[in-house]
């Protein structure tokens, strides 16, 4: 079988030689020989499955202008903050909540900061993305100089979870960065965060509302959520503010080194808790958000204040559609 597999090796070779300058054929090589001797898989086995792969063009040119980078929040807000979205998230938790109420307690983490983060990531698991993953990390990994080392890097932890969850590497889907199922996990995510919801069950985000609830705490959970801690609120100036310098997503000071010179937050802040400025533009101008240690948590998810603002204020929104029923 081997020997059929390395004829159509170069019979694809010869067919996809248009594409040859766009990876990089010694990476390939030096990357199967590694994770050969690394994971004790035969050399054939794994270039048996790269020899799959397809580079994609099209992925290249999505990594190269990804949302956060290039919309404004109030371009960004009106993607993710719809009521059409909130009453999606509505559906979701009547029809988990006993999943959801029982991996909160177990975890800390607000029921609605999990649906938040599904909502965003998958409009709770109606877009999963429809982008091979194996293709996905191959294009990212050796033909995306940039960031090659990383996602090379994320391909080796694709096949190896590809072993351990027993899923074909070439079957399946997700996001043209490689993220996958409900919670939109890199491969290295998922094999460190991704829990069963059932105690010994198998990890399944790619079909299972359950695990995908379990994880998404977990990984919240394990990156230092502070239970009953508030997350962000928005803030009114007293007073003009000029020269405020951008405002790093780990809070380095308190809620009162920024009301003293003028922020005020809208709900009642423990004047001592840590806190940084987020500064967004919004449609009618600049907004000015107490960051909270919570919001900084939930960057850690994805590393986007406009990300953690739309998770927070999807899952605020979901709650009060839901406290209305």
């Amino acid at each position: 079988m081997l020997k059929h597999l390395n004829f159509f090796f170069f019979i694809s070779l010869i067919a996809t030689s248009s594409l040859t300058a766009q990876v990089d054929r010694v990476q390939i090589s030096t990357f199967i020989q590694n994770f050969s001797k690394k994971h004790d898989i035969p050399t054939e086995e794994v270039k048996a499955i790269l020899d799959q792969a397809v580079f994609q063009d099209e992925i290249i040119e999505k990594i190269s202008r990804p949302a956060e980078g290039t919309m404004t929040w109030g371009r960004y807000r009106k993607i993710f903050i719809t009521d059409e979205r909130a009453e999606a998230g509505v559906n979701f938790w009547n029809e988990n909540r006993e999943t959801l109420e029982k991996v909160s307690t177990d975890t800390g983490v607000p029921v609605e900061v999990i649906l938040g983060i599904i909502g965003v990531e998958t409009y709770f698991g109606k877009i999963k993305g429809s982008y091979n993953v194996l293709d996905a990390l191959y294009t990212l990994g050796f033909g995306y100089p940039k960031r090659g080392k990383f996602f090379r890097s994320e391909l080796d932890h694709f096949l190896v979870m590809a072993r351990e969850e027993k899923l074909d590497p070439t079957k399946v889907k997700g996001s043209y960065a490689g993220a996958m199922g409900y919670t939109q996990f890199m491969p290295s995510s998922y094999r460190a965060y991704a829990k069963s919801f059932e105690e010994g069950g198998t990890r399944d985000l790619m079909n299972s509302p359950e695990d995908a609830i379990a994880s998404v705490a977990n990984y919240i959970k394990v990156h230092r959520w502070k239970k009953g801690q508030p997350i962000t609120s928005k803030a009114t100036l007293t007073r003009e503010i000029t020269g405020l310098r951008k405002q790093a997503l780990r809070p380095k000071n308190k809620v009162v080194d920024y009301t003293k010179i003028g922020f005020r937050p809208e709900e009642s802040l423990n004047s001592d808790l840590p806190a940084t400025m987020i500064i967004l533009d919004g449609e009618d101008g600049k907004e000015h958000w107490f960051g909270m240690y919570n919001f900084y948590v939930i960057t850690r998810y994805n590393h986007s204040k406009l990300y953690a603002m739309a998770v927070y204020q999807l899952g605020e929104l979901i709650k009060e559609k839901k406290e209305g029923q």
